[in-house]
């Protein structure tokens, strides 16, 4: 898809220097699926409390 971004240029600059990334769209990319990982992993936090483990569960047992 073709879209048009006024991006900051020196942020663009750096991270492309920093990630060792070839062209500007790879950086893009990249930052879109930083991001959504984030706010997927935020909406997951919303459960905490909600989730009931069955009697008995230990995660250490599961180790062994």
């Amino acid at each position: 898809m073709r879209v048009n971004l006024d991006l900051d240029k020196e942020i663009l600059d750096e991270t492309l220097i920093l990630s060792g990334l070839k062209t500007k769209k790879q950086v893009v990319n990249l930052a879109l699926k930083y991001y959504l990982k984030e706010l997927k992993r935020k909406d997951l936090s919303e459960l905490k409390g909600d989730i009931a483990f069955f009697p008995g569960y230990s995660p250490k047992k599961l180790r062994d």
